[in-house]
Protein backbone atom coordinates (compact mmCIF):
# COMPACT_ATOMS: atom_id res chain seq x y z
CA UNK A 1 0.00 0.00 0.00
CA UNK A 2 1.28 3.64 -1.42
CA UNK A 3 1.79 5.80 1.75
CA UNK A 4 0.24 8.89 1.80
CA UNK A 5 1.36 12.02 0.40
CA UNK A 6 0.62 14.93 2.36
CA UNK A 7 0.57 18.86 1.50
CA UNK A 8 3.87 20.94 2.18
CA UNK A 9 2.59 24.04 0.77
CA UNK A 10 2.11 25.86 3.98
CA UNK A 11 5.16 24.50 5.74
CA UNK A 12 6.98 27.34 7.31
CA UNK A 13 10.22 25.84 5.59
CA UNK A 14 8.31 26.74 2.32
CA UNK A 15 6.85 30.17 3.16
CA UNK A 16 9.32 31.84 5.45
CA UNK A 17 11.45 34.60 4.93
CA UNK A 18 14.77 32.99 3.83
CA UNK A 19 17.27 35.30 6.01
CA UNK A 20 15.75 34.85 9.46
CA UNK A 21 15.03 30.95 8.61
CA UNK A 22 18.61 30.40 8.00
CA UNK A 23 19.57 32.10 11.08
CA UNK A 24 17.20 29.94 13.13
CA UNK A 25 18.44 26.71 11.88
CA UNK A 26 22.37 27.90 11.41
CA UNK A 27 22.79 29.04 14.83
CA UNK A 28 21.83 25.71 16.60
CA UNK A 29 23.91 24.12 13.90
CA UNK A 30 26.86 26.22 14.19
CA UNK A 31 26.65 26.16 18.20
CA UNK A 32 26.60 22.19 17.77
CA UNK A 33 29.60 21.98 15.28
CA UNK A 34 31.39 24.25 17.97
CA UNK A 35 30.97 22.10 21.00
CA UNK A 36 32.93 18.87 18.69
CA UNK A 37 36.36 21.65 18.38
CA UNK A 38 35.80 23.24 22.04
CA UNK A 39 35.73 19.67 23.31
CA UNK A 40 39.34 19.42 22.07
CA UNK A 41 40.34 23.03 22.21
CA UNK A 42 39.07 23.62 26.02
CA UNK A 43 41.40 20.07 26.53
CA UNK A 44 44.26 21.61 24.64
CA UNK A 45 44.49 24.57 26.57
CA UNK A 46 44.11 23.32 30.42
CA UNK A 47 46.53 20.47 29.01
CA UNK A 48 48.97 22.98 28.13
CA UNK A 49 49.06 25.07 30.90
CA UNK A 50 48.58 21.98 33.75
CA UNK A 51 50.64 19.53 31.53
CA UNK A 52 52.75 21.26 29.65
CA UNK A 53 54.05 20.78 25.75
CA UNK A 54 53.78 16.71 25.91
CA UNK A 55 50.44 16.82 26.69
CA UNK A 56 49.62 19.13 23.82
CA UNK A 57 51.13 16.96 21.62
CA UNK A 58 49.21 13.84 22.80
CA UNK A 59 45.98 15.38 21.91
CA UNK A 60 47.03 15.82 18.82
CA UNK A 61 48.40 12.54 18.44
CA UNK A 62 45.01 11.28 19.70
CA UNK A 63 42.79 13.71 17.32
CA UNK A 64 42.87 11.44 14.47
CA UNK A 65 40.55 9.26 16.41
CA UNK A 66 38.28 12.16 17.30
CA UNK A 67 38.24 13.00 13.99
CA UNK A 68 36.95 9.41 12.99
CA UNK A 69 34.16 9.54 15.44
CA UNK A 70 33.02 12.31 14.15
CA UNK A 71 33.08 10.79 10.26
CA UNK A 72 31.11 8.19 11.25
CA UNK A 73 28.37 10.86 13.10
CA UNK A 74 28.24 13.02 10.43
CA UNK A 75 28.16 10.14 7.55
CA UNK A 76 24.76 9.43 9.67
CA UNK A 77 24.14 12.33 10.93
CA UNK A 78 23.91 14.74 7.54
CA UNK A 79 22.74 11.45 5.88
CA UNK A 80 19.99 10.69 8.24
CA UNK A 81 18.71 14.68 8.22
CA UNK A 82 19.14 15.25 4.86
CA UNK A 83 17.05 12.40 3.67
CA UNK A 84 14.86 12.74 6.11
CA UNK A 85 13.77 16.74 5.19
CA UNK A 86 13.55 15.68 1.54
CA UNK A 87 11.48 12.88 2.51
CA UNK A 88 9.16 15.90 4.68
CA UNK A 89 9.09 17.85 1.86
CA UNK A 90 7.47 14.92 -0.50
CA UNK A 91 5.16 14.44 2.53
CA UNK A 92 5.84 10.75 3.14
CA UNK A 93 6.18 11.21 6.87
CA UNK A 94 6.24 7.47 7.57
CA UNK A 95 9.74 6.79 5.69
CA UNK A 96 11.24 9.91 7.07
CA UNK A 97 10.39 8.51 10.17
CA UNK A 98 12.30 4.64 9.05
CA UNK A 99 15.29 6.76 8.24
CA UNK A 100 15.95 8.91 11.52
CA UNK A 101 16.05 5.73 13.78
CA UNK A 102 18.40 3.68 11.55
CA UNK A 103 20.55 6.75 11.75
CA UNK A 104 20.71 6.73 15.35
CA UNK A 105 21.30 2.89 14.93
CA UNK A 106 23.96 3.15 12.82
CA UNK A 107 25.45 5.92 14.62
CA UNK A 108 25.78 3.88 17.90
CA UNK A 109 26.76 0.75 16.38
CA UNK A 110 30.11 1.93 14.32
CA UNK A 111 30.69 3.98 17.40
CA UNK A 112 30.87 0.93 19.72
CA UNK A 113 33.08 -0.63 17.03
CA UNK A 114 35.73 2.56 17.27
CA UNK A 115 35.91 2.74 20.85
CA UNK A 116 36.29 -1.41 21.19
CA UNK A 117 39.36 -1.39 18.51
CA UNK A 118 41.08 1.39 19.97
CA UNK A 119 40.91 -0.51 23.21
CA UNK A 120 42.29 -3.42 21.67
CA UNK A 121 44.91 -1.95 19.46
CA UNK A 122 46.40 1.53 21.58
CA UNK A 123 49.77 1.40 21.62
CA UNK A 124 50.28 0.33 17.79
CA UNK A 125 47.82 2.87 16.60
CA UNK A 126 49.19 5.87 18.97
CA UNK A 127 52.79 4.69 17.47
CA UNK A 128 50.99 4.91 13.90
CA UNK A 129 49.64 8.26 14.54
CA UNK A 130 53.36 10.27 15.14
CA UNK A 131 53.62 9.62 18.91
CA UNK A 132 57.39 10.27 20.01
CA UNK A 133 59.07 8.53 22.47
CA UNK A 134 58.22 11.30 25.35
CA UNK A 135 54.75 11.92 24.30
CA UNK A 136 53.87 8.04 24.26
CA UNK A 137 52.69 7.71 27.85
CA UNK A 138 50.30 10.83 27.39
CA UNK A 139 48.90 9.55 24.68
CA UNK A 140 47.98 6.53 25.68
CA UNK A 141 46.47 7.84 28.99
CA UNK A 142 44.74 10.38 26.86
CA UNK A 143 43.25 7.99 24.37
CA UNK A 144 42.84 5.10 26.32
CA UNK A 145 39.99 7.04 28.23
CA UNK A 146 38.05 8.94 25.64
CA UNK A 147 37.91 5.59 23.45
CA UNK A 148 34.91 4.77 26.33
CA UNK A 149 33.11 8.27 24.81
CA UNK A 150 33.23 7.03 21.22
CA UNK A 151 29.82 5.44 21.48
CA UNK A 152 28.02 8.57 22.86
CA UNK A 153 30.48 10.92 20.68
CA UNK A 154 28.85 9.28 17.50
CA UNK A 155 25.09 9.56 18.51
CA UNK A 156 25.16 13.16 20.38
CA UNK A 157 25.74 14.46 16.94
CA UNK A 158 23.59 12.47 15.14
CA UNK A 159 20.69 13.09 17.50
CA UNK A 160 21.43 16.85 17.17
CA UNK A 161 21.28 17.08 13.56
CA UNK A 162 17.97 15.23 13.41
CA UNK A 163 16.74 16.99 16.63
CA UNK A 164 17.16 20.18 14.38
CA UNK A 165 15.84 18.90 10.80
CA UNK A 166 12.46 17.82 13.45
CA UNK A 167 12.04 21.47 13.93
CA UNK A 168 13.66 22.10 17.14
CA UNK A 169 17.51 23.71 16.91
CA UNK A 170 17.09 25.78 20.35
CA UNK A 171 16.59 22.28 21.71
CA UNK A 172 19.59 20.51 19.57
CA UNK A 173 21.91 23.60 20.65
CA UNK A 174 21.28 23.04 24.50
CA UNK A 175 22.15 19.21 24.26
CA UNK A 176 25.34 20.44 22.79
CA UNK A 177 26.17 23.46 25.34
CA UNK A 178 25.46 21.06 27.90
CA UNK A 179 28.05 18.66 27.21
CA UNK A 180 30.25 21.23 26.36
CA UNK A 181 29.79 23.74 29.12
CA UNK A 182 29.93 20.72 31.48
CA UNK A 183 33.67 20.15 29.89
CA UNK A 184 34.93 23.35 30.96
CA UNK A 185 33.66 23.32 34.64
CA UNK A 186 35.33 19.73 34.95
CA UNK A 187 38.78 19.91 32.89
CA UNK A 188 39.85 22.30 35.48
CA UNK A 189 38.49 20.71 38.55
CA UNK A 190 39.86 17.64 37.28
CA UNK A 191 43.41 18.70 36.28
CA UNK A 192 44.17 20.71 38.83
CA UNK A 193 41.92 20.82 41.94
CA UNK A 194 42.32 16.50 42.02
CA UNK A 195 45.87 16.63 40.04
CA UNK A 196 44.76 13.92 37.82
CA UNK A 197 46.94 15.56 35.11
CA UNK A 198 45.97 14.43 31.44
CA UNK A 199 43.62 11.94 32.63
CA UNK A 200 41.64 14.32 34.16
CA UNK A 201 41.19 16.27 30.94
CA UNK A 202 40.00 12.62 29.26
CA UNK A 203 37.30 11.73 32.09
CA UNK A 204 36.36 15.38 32.26
CA UNK A 205 35.33 14.56 28.30
CA UNK A 206 33.94 11.60 28.66
CA UNK A 207 31.63 12.81 31.38
CA UNK A 208 30.21 15.70 29.33
CA UNK A 209 29.78 14.12 26.11
CA UNK A 210 27.43 11.13 28.18
CA UNK A 211 25.54 14.27 29.75
CA UNK A 212 25.08 16.01 26.60
CA UNK A 213 24.14 12.61 24.72
CA UNK A 214 21.19 11.84 27.87
CA UNK A 215 19.36 15.27 27.21
CA UNK A 216 19.64 13.97 23.75
CA UNK A 217 17.94 10.54 24.77
CA UNK A 218 15.21 12.48 26.23
CA UNK A 219 14.13 14.50 23.80
CA UNK A 220 13.42 11.30 21.19
CA UNK A 221 11.84 9.57 23.85
CA UNK A 222 9.30 12.50 24.56
CA UNK A 223 9.37 15.40 22.14
CA UNK A 224 9.69 13.93 18.40
CA UNK A 225 7.14 15.49 16.23
CA UNK A 226 7.53 15.76 12.81
CA UNK A 227 7.02 11.55 12.69
CA UNK A 228 6.08 8.80 15.23
CA UNK A 229 9.10 6.39 15.68
CA UNK A 230 8.10 3.16 16.68
CA UNK A 231 10.77 0.76 17.84
CA UNK A 232 10.69 -1.40 14.91
CA UNK A 233 11.84 1.59 12.65
CA UNK A 234 15.09 1.05 14.63
CA UNK A 235 16.01 -2.53 13.32
CA UNK A 236 18.80 -2.36 10.74
CA UNK A 237 17.51 -1.97 7.25
CA UNK A 238 20.14 -2.33 4.24
CA UNK A 239 18.23 -0.39 2.07
CA UNK A 240 17.89 2.48 4.48
CA UNK A 241 21.63 2.03 5.30
CA UNK A 242 22.88 2.95 1.59
CA UNK A 243 20.06 5.29 1.07
CA UNK A 244 21.53 7.90 4.75
CA UNK A 245 24.82 6.61 3.51
CA UNK A 246 24.65 8.01 -0.06
CA UNK A 247 23.76 11.52 1.27
CA UNK A 248 26.02 11.65 4.41
CA UNK A 249 29.32 9.81 2.56
CA UNK A 250 30.62 13.50 1.77
CA UNK A 251 30.70 14.69 4.68
CA UNK A 252 31.81 11.34 6.43
CA UNK A 253 34.81 10.94 4.15
CA UNK A 254 35.69 14.50 4.60
CA UNK A 255 36.28 13.83 8.00
CA UNK A 256 38.17 10.53 7.04
CA UNK A 257 40.29 12.27 4.40
CA UNK A 258 41.29 15.42 7.64
CA UNK A 259 42.57 12.16 9.81
CA UNK A 260 44.04 10.93 6.67
CA UNK A 261 45.96 14.15 6.89
CA UNK A 262 46.10 14.32 10.83
CA UNK A 263 48.21 11.01 10.48
CA UNK A 264 50.52 12.04 7.12
CA UNK A 265 50.81 15.42 8.91
CA UNK A 266 52.10 14.03 12.43
CA UNK A 267 54.43 11.77 10.75
CA UNK A 268 55.60 14.06 8.75
CA UNK A 269 56.07 16.80 11.24
CA UNK A 270 57.92 13.84 12.97
CA UNK A 271 60.10 13.03 10.08
CA UNK A 272 61.22 16.59 8.93
CA UNK A 273 60.97 18.24 12.35
CA UNK A 274 63.96 15.93 13.44
CA UNK A 275 65.85 17.71 10.63
CA UNK A 276 64.85 21.01 11.05
CA UNK A 277 66.23 23.56 14.16
CA UNK A 278 62.63 22.78 16.04
CA UNK A 279 63.76 19.37 16.13
CA UNK A 280 60.46 16.81 16.10
CA UNK A 281 58.42 18.03 19.36
CA UNK A 282 57.65 21.58 18.55
CA UNK A 283 56.10 21.32 14.70
CA UNK A 284 53.84 18.09 16.38
CA UNK A 285 52.71 19.97 19.30
CA UNK A 286 52.55 23.46 17.05
CA UNK A 287 50.70 21.40 14.50
CA UNK A 288 47.87 20.13 16.69
CA UNK A 289 47.32 23.08 17.93
CA UNK A 290 46.71 25.22 14.70
CA UNK A 291 44.85 22.38 13.00
CA UNK A 292 42.59 23.07 16.55
CA UNK A 293 42.22 26.69 15.98
CA UNK A 294 41.25 26.26 12.39
CA UNK A 295 38.45 23.55 13.45
CA UNK A 296 36.49 27.02 15.16
CA UNK A 297 36.86 28.47 12.00
CA UNK A 298 35.42 25.79 10.12
CA UNK A 299 33.17 24.60 12.66
CA UNK A 300 31.48 27.90 12.30
CA UNK A 301 31.16 27.63 8.24
CA UNK A 302 30.18 24.22 8.17
CA UNK A 303 27.52 24.98 10.84
CA UNK A 304 26.14 27.72 8.62
CA UNK A 305 26.44 25.37 5.91
CA UNK A 306 24.69 22.65 7.65
CA UNK A 307 21.68 25.44 8.57
CA UNK A 308 20.73 25.58 5.29
CA UNK A 309 20.49 22.33 4.63
CA UNK A 310 16.48 22.04 5.74
CA UNK A 311 15.49 24.84 4.16
CA UNK A 312 17.33 23.46 0.90
CA UNK A 313 16.33 20.08 1.20
CA UNK A 314 12.50 20.89 1.75
CA UNK A 315 12.22 23.32 -1.20
CA UNK A 316 14.01 21.05 -3.95
CA UNK A 317 11.95 18.00 -2.86
CA UNK A 318 9.17 20.50 -3.11
CA UNK A 319 10.31 22.04 -6.37
CA UNK A 320 10.88 25.62 -5.25
CA UNK A 321 14.32 26.13 -7.19
CA UNK A 322 14.08 29.55 -6.80
CA UNK A 323 13.99 29.34 -3.38
CA UNK A 324 16.61 26.98 -2.99
CA UNK A 325 19.40 29.50 -5.01
CA UNK A 326 18.13 32.48 -2.78
CA UNK A 327 19.10 30.11 0.44
CA UNK A 328 22.57 29.04 -1.19
CA UNK A 329 23.20 32.68 -2.35
CA UNK A 330 22.91 33.82 1.28
CA UNK A 331 24.72 30.76 2.96
CA UNK A 332 27.89 31.38 0.78
CA UNK A 333 27.69 35.61 1.58
CA UNK A 334 27.43 34.94 5.50
CA UNK A 335 30.47 31.79 5.63
CA UNK A 336 32.68 34.62 3.18
CA UNK A 337 31.59 36.82 6.15
CA UNK A 338 33.29 34.63 8.72
CA UNK A 339 35.97 33.39 6.56
CA UNK A 340 37.37 36.83 5.94
CA UNK A 341 37.40 37.69 9.72
CA UNK A 342 38.79 34.62 10.41
CA UNK A 343 41.95 35.15 8.11
CA UNK A 344 42.47 38.92 9.14
CA UNK A 345 42.38 37.53 12.85
CA UNK A 346 45.25 34.34 11.56
CA UNK A 347 47.38 36.72 9.92
CA UNK A 348 47.60 39.62 12.55
CA UNK A 349 47.62 37.65 16.01
CA UNK A 350 48.70 34.43 15.84
CA UNK A 351 51.31 34.93 19.02
CA UNK A 352 48.31 36.06 20.92
CA UNK A 353 46.24 32.95 20.07
CA UNK A 354 48.82 30.75 20.97
CA UNK A 355 49.61 31.86 24.12
CA UNK A 356 46.25 30.57 25.34
CA UNK A 357 47.54 27.28 25.05
CA UNK A 358 50.47 27.87 27.59
CA UNK A 359 53.87 29.81 27.80
CA UNK A 360 56.60 27.75 25.81
CA UNK A 361 59.95 29.08 24.61
CA UNK A 362 60.88 31.62 21.66
CA UNK A 363 62.20 28.89 19.29
CA UNK A 364 58.24 27.60 19.78
CA UNK A 365 56.63 30.90 19.15
CA UNK A 366 58.98 31.22 15.81
CA UNK A 367 57.37 27.86 14.29
CA UNK A 368 54.01 28.81 15.25
CA UNK A 369 54.15 32.01 14.17
CA UNK A 370 55.11 31.54 10.80
CA UNK A 371 52.74 28.55 10.40
CA UNK A 372 49.89 30.10 11.29
CA UNK A 373 50.50 33.00 8.12
CA UNK A 374 51.46 30.56 5.83
CA UNK A 375 49.45 27.03 6.45
CA UNK A 376 46.07 29.23 6.59
CA UNK A 377 46.91 32.33 4.21
CA UNK A 378 44.06 31.26 2.37
CA UNK A 379 41.41 30.98 5.08
CA UNK A 380 39.41 33.68 3.37
CA UNK A 381 38.54 31.98 0.36
CA UNK A 382 37.41 28.36 2.75
CA UNK A 383 33.86 28.88 3.37
CA UNK A 384 33.11 28.42 -0.56
CA UNK A 385 34.06 24.41 -0.70
CA UNK A 386 31.97 22.78 2.66
CA UNK A 387 29.30 25.04 1.77
CA UNK A 388 28.98 23.61 -1.84
CA UNK A 389 29.81 20.03 -1.13
CA UNK A 390 26.62 20.27 1.97
CA UNK A 391 24.56 22.08 -0.92
CA UNK A 392 24.52 19.35 -2.69
CA UNK A 393 24.16 16.90 0.16
CA UNK A 394 20.94 18.97 0.65
CA UNK A 395 19.27 18.14 -2.72
CA UNK A 396 20.32 14.78 -3.16
CA UNK A 397 23.16 14.70 -5.68
CA UNK A 398 25.50 12.21 -3.29
CA UNK A 399 28.28 11.70 -5.32
CA UNK A 400 28.71 15.61 -6.91
CA UNK A 401 28.53 16.09 -3.27
CA UNK A 402 30.96 13.80 -2.07
CA UNK A 403 33.35 14.32 -4.53
CA UNK A 404 33.48 17.99 -3.46
CA UNK A 405 34.48 17.21 0.18
CA UNK A 406 36.91 15.34 -0.60
CA UNK A 407 39.07 17.51 -2.84
CA UNK A 408 40.99 19.98 -0.25
CA UNK A 409 42.04 17.23 1.79
CA UNK A 410 42.83 13.80 -0.01
CA UNK A 411 42.70 15.47 -3.72
CA UNK A 412 44.81 18.12 -3.26
CA UNK A 413 46.41 18.55 0.97
CA UNK A 414 47.66 15.05 1.47
CA UNK A 415 49.69 14.65 -1.92
CA UNK A 416 50.64 18.52 -2.06
CA UNK A 417 52.39 17.84 1.79
CA UNK A 418 54.41 14.59 0.62
CA UNK A 419 55.22 15.98 -2.12
CA UNK A 420 56.30 19.94 -0.59
CA UNK A 421 57.75 18.23 2.26
CA UNK A 422 59.87 16.22 0.04
CA UNK A 423 61.50 19.15 -1.82
CA UNK A 424 61.48 21.80 0.96
CA UNK A 425 61.15 20.03 4.19
CA UNK A 426 59.23 21.53 7.04
CA UNK A 427 58.78 24.79 5.41
CA UNK A 428 57.01 22.61 2.30
CA UNK A 429 54.26 21.17 4.66
CA UNK A 430 53.26 25.02 5.37
CA UNK A 431 53.04 26.17 1.58
CA UNK A 432 50.75 22.76 0.66
CA UNK A 433 47.94 24.70 2.75
CA UNK A 434 46.90 27.49 1.21
CA UNK A 435 47.66 25.42 -2.37
CA UNK A 436 44.99 23.36 -2.03
CA UNK A 437 42.61 25.92 -0.63
CA UNK A 438 42.69 27.94 -3.60
CA UNK A 439 42.37 24.74 -5.68
CA UNK A 440 39.52 23.21 -3.75
CA UNK A 441 37.70 26.51 -3.68
CA UNK A 442 38.17 26.87 -7.80
CA UNK A 443 36.54 23.71 -8.11
CA UNK A 444 33.80 23.79 -6.15
CA UNK A 445 32.88 27.41 -7.93
CA UNK A 446 32.53 25.60 -11.13
CA UNK A 447 30.43 23.07 -9.64
CA UNK A 448 28.41 25.24 -8.06
CA UNK A 449 27.56 27.78 -11.48
CA UNK A 450 27.15 24.86 -13.34
CA UNK A 451 24.21 23.32 -10.93
CA UNK A 452 22.91 27.03 -10.69
CA UNK A 453 22.54 27.33 -14.67
CA UNK A 454 20.60 23.49 -14.38
CA UNK A 455 18.05 24.62 -11.83
CA UNK A 456 17.07 27.94 -13.80
CA UNK A 457 16.31 25.66 -16.89
CA UNK A 458 14.23 23.45 -14.62
CA UNK A 459 12.19 26.65 -14.15
CA UNK A 460 12.08 27.46 -17.37
CA UNK A 461 11.17 24.21 -18.91
CA UNK A 462 8.78 22.86 -16.03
Amino acid sequence: MAETIHDVSDHPLATGDVRRLLLKYAVPSTVSMLVGALYNIVDQVFIGWGVGMFGNAATNVAFPLVTLSMAVSLLFAIGGASNFNLELGRGRKERAARIAANALTCSAIFGAVIGAVTLLFLQPIMKAFGATEEVMPYAMTYTGITALGAPFITMSLCMSHLIRADGSPKYSMFCSLSGALLNVVLDPIFIFKLDMGIAGAAWATVISIFVGWSTAVFYFITRFRSARLDKKFFVPNFALMKTIAALGAGAGFNQIAMMCVQITMNNVMNRYGAFSAYGANIPLAASGIITKVNMIFMAVVIGIAQGGQPIIGFNYGAGNFARVRRTFKFTLSSATCVSVIAFALFQIFPREIIDLFGKVNEQYYAFVERYFRIFLFMTFINGIQPVTANFFASIGKATRGFFISLTRQILFLLPLVLIFAEKWGIDGVMYAGPAADFAAATLAGFFIVNEIKSMKKLELTG
